[in-house]
């Protein structure tokens, strides 16, 4: 069979093909894959590899929403749908899909059920109109956004499930909030950002979209405000970027030129069918099976509070410092993150009194997120732990060892954090 009639017959059949470390990953019902289909794509699986890697992965764009059959990234039974789709305003006819969250998607919902108040994943973003005309506008814009990205129509559910899911809205309505603010109490901006301080204010992740708007006339200045709330479970800093420069283009009336919206379910399914668990913990194995402590500066342990009394400080590296850690990392063949990271193990080392230190790092998540990832809304980033051990070599031959570390840990960007941990001691 030719590898045109062969991708016809697997777009009927609702199955979606990709290449991962070389391998062939297939995603569809198993019903739909009858033995002579897999005879077929075992026959012509280097074939189907070539053509995948100058073309990208094949992705069935059917939707979910006439049988709600999610069994292409979990296995939820008939019950479990239908407890889902009657949470969603319009019901199954408003479902467009189903799937599990991404490893750190996993890690934030953790932590946003485990606070009682406020949300640390919460993002404020304040803005400033001079007109409401312009206000409004920006406003139109952005809903146009989220009609053209499903994770900005997601919601999460969780309550009475086996596992935790994501749900994809075909309509999520942007709730704006208007506030009044009283001149006399003080600064309009800073009344707005208080009485919605995430350190105390939550909203509710089981609606779509996770974005709230608040808005208020400032009289003082004689402008109009609006404080968005994003949440870190469906949104991290290249999705903001994206999402204001589209919100722009909108506004220019230039939608038209915008790429086709890439479904951020491609990379749910790149992380948790791409690299198998057993192969993220034999590497993790390796490097943490005998850390018995963790790495605490000064001391200090108890860091499972709110966070309320965090207090953060800024310091610009001067140009010159800048040019000089460039030139350094080319010289010793490098990256600069890397003569970060050593850098960073240097002040843990000397905080803790242990020339053996573990700490988080944040990765991408983009870089092996598949076709276009890069264009894609949605949470990529990860955390996952780096083990530099300073007692081991000269300077050169540490920060050497930190980018080949580094460069290790990028194959496993999308392991989630809790299964690194269990590998430790």
């Amino acid at each position: 069979m030719k590898i045109e009639a062969l991708l016809q017959q697997l777009s009927e059949s609702d199955i979606s093909l990709a290449v991962e470390n070389d391998e062939l990953v297939i995603l569809g019902k198993k019903q739909a894959l009858a033995p002579s289909l897999l005879a077929e794509l075992r026959d012509t699986k280097p074939a189907l590899i070539e053509f995948l890697r100058s073309n990208g992965p094949i992705v069935s764009n059917k939707p979910v929403a006439d049988s709600l059959d999610s069994s292409q990234l979990l296995n939820l039974a008939p019950e479990y749908v239908d407890q889902i789709t009657a949470t969603v305003p319009g019901g199954a006819a408003n479902v467009q899909d189903i799937y599990p969250l991404a490893p750190l998607q996993e890690g934030i919902l953790f932590h946003h059920l485990m606070e009682s108040e406020g949300d640390a994943y919460l993002l404020p973003s304040l803005m400033a109109f001079d007109t409401r005309e312009r206000l409004d506008g920006f406003l139109a814009a952005l809903q146009a956004v989220i009609a053209r990205h499903d994770i900005l129509r997601t919601s999460i559910a969780w309550e009475g499930l086996p596992e935790p899911v994501q749900v994809v809205w075909r309509e999520a309505k942007l709730a704006i909030e208007d506030v009044v603010i009283d001149p006399e109490t003080g600064e309009a901006a800073a009344q707005l950002r208080a009485h919605f301080d995430p350190r105390h204010y939550r909203i509710d992740v089981r609606q779509a979209p996770l974005i709230s708007g608040f808005t208020a006339y400032d009289t003082r200045e004689g402008r109009w405000l609006l404080l968005l709330l994003t949440h870190h479970l469906a949104i991290d800093h290249t999705t903001i970027d994206i999402l204001m420069e589209e919100i722009l283009m909108h506004q220019l009336g230039l939608e038209n030129q915008l790429p086709a919206p890439l479904p951020f379910r491609n990379f749910v399914a790149q992380a948790r069918l791409g690299m198998k668990p057993e192969e993220h913990e034999t590497f993790f194995r390796k490097i943490l099976a005998d850390v018995d402590e963790p790495t605490a500066p000064f001391g200090l342990l108890d860091v499972l509070s709110d966070g309320s009394r965090v207090q953060e400080a800024r310091l610009a590296v001067a140009a010159d410092l800048a040019r000089r850690v460039r030139e350094q990392a080319r010289t010793l063949g490098t990256s600069a993150a890397s003569l970060f990271h050593l850098a960073w193990a240097a002040v843990l080392s000397k905080t803790s009194g242990r020339d053996d230190v573990v700490f988080g790092t944040v990765l991408f998540g983009r870089m092996q997120g598949g076709e276009g990832a890069g264009r894609v809304l949605g949470m990529f980033i990860n955390t996952l732990p780096l083990r530099v051990q300073l007692a081991q070599g000269s300077v050169l031959e540490q920060v050497r060892e930190v980018q080949v570390r580094l460069a290790d840990l990028l194959r496993h960007e999308h392991a989630p954090l809790s299964l690194a941990q269990r590998c430790s001691a």
